[in-house]
């Protein structure tokens, strides 16, 4: 686990003691959507195990949630934040003009991105450079950059169903969107060439700016209906695939594990998603899931630290532990996890 030390002010620290002295008795938890299923299971394994209430758990997104812990200290802020990608450095300056100057950074696991359809449409075998050149805005054609026109899969990759093309990925707030934009959406414009003619198009003054404006320009999806934004969590995408049998829809993977009977899940380069192909790192399109923790609420906001603990510990995260059974796949640095969280331990420099 990597740590931050966040270096607060003597007045801040004063601030954060006054306003928090007279403290709520249940746990506010908010984020990612992905992290909610998780979170929640423990939430009220906990409540019903322990000595506390059980925590209240919002979704809403990861970036939302970060940013609703980094509004300030005190019992009207959430004590944690679920995220399905990794804190970015604009959240922990937000963090830290707040005065939320310690924070602990948990990995809880690891979760797969999946692709989705109707259990009763035809069979998909992807690759990133298929779902790009369905979605992607600009894409390659005759080694030139046009505009995507592509009606069906089949106009993507001959060898896909000639389905009309219609993707349900999420909205630009959550953390699945950051996956896969870098794993799917990049790696398919990589290979598929078009990344190279956005860098030499570019008028970006140096290198760097130039990879970022290619980057971005990969990441550029269609805008005639064909690849639609979903801000909800993953059951307004499903009802979106309940609504439009043709539908292709991007989920995690315990989401879609616990809809096999309305879902068929595609394939991506050739493997089938499961914890199995994820732990063996088999599965391309995979990540870390964390939670992030306002230290200054630990021994303030009663059951904190044991709820992160409970969380973390062997019979919840751990193989074979509860939340195995619902798609998450255990870190195999757990250990070092829960001994971070034992100590309190504060975050480092994002590397």
């Amino acid at each position: 686990m990597s740590l931050i030390k966040l270096i607060p002010s003597a007045v801040a620290i004063l601030a954060a003691t006054t306003v928090i002295a007279s403290a709520r008795d249940q746990l506010q938890i908010s984020g990612s959507s992905t992290v909610l299923p998780y979170s929640t299971i423990v939430a009220e394994a906990f409540g019903e195990n322990g000595d506390f209430k059980t925590p209240v758990v919002e979704g809403g997104g990861s970036g939302a949630g970060r940013k609703k812990l980094c509004e300030g200290v005190g019992e009207a802020t959430i004590d944690i934040a679920n995220s399905s990608s990794r804190i970015s450095q604009s959240d922990i300056d937000l963090c830290n003009t707040n005065g939320v100057t310690d924070i602990m950074e948990v990995r809880i696991g690891y979760d797969g991105i999946v692709f989705a359809s109707d259990i009763n449409g035809p069979d998909f075998v992807l690759t990133p450079v298929d779902v790009f050149n369905a979605i992607g805005g600009t894409v390659v054609k005759d080694g030139a950059l046009v505009a995507n026109t592509a009606k069906t899969w089949a106009d993507a990759n001959a060898s896909l169903p000639a389905q009309d093309i219609l993707a349900f990925i999420p909205g630009t707030k959550h953390g699945t969107r950051e996956v896969f934009d870098t794993k799917v959406l990049l790696e398919g414009c990589k290979t598929a060439g078009a990344y190279d003619l956005f860098l030499a198009a570019s008028t970006e003054a140096d290198d760097g700016a130039k990879k970022k404006d290619a980057e971005k320009q990969c990441f550029t999806t269609r805008t005639d209906g064909t690849s639609v934004d979903i801000d909800g969590d993953y059951t307004e995408t499903l009802s979106r695939i309940a609504a439009n049998k043709n539908a292709m829809g991007v989920f995690g993977l315990s989401f879609y594990e616990n809809n096999t009977d309305k879902l068929k899940v595609a394939t991506m380069n050739g493997i089938s998603p499961s914890v199995e192909t994820i732990s063996k790192g088999e599965y391309p399109v995979s990540r870390p899931l964390y939670f992030y923790v306002k230290k200054a609420h630990i021994g303030v906001i009663p059951g904190l630290k044991e709820y992160i603990a409970f969380f973390v510990s062997d019979e919840m995260a751990g193989p074979g532990g509860k939340l195995a059974d619902y798609g998450l796949v255990p870190d195999p640095e757990l250990a070092a996890t829960q001994s971070a969280v034992e100590a309190e331990t504060v975050m480092g420099p994002l590397q």
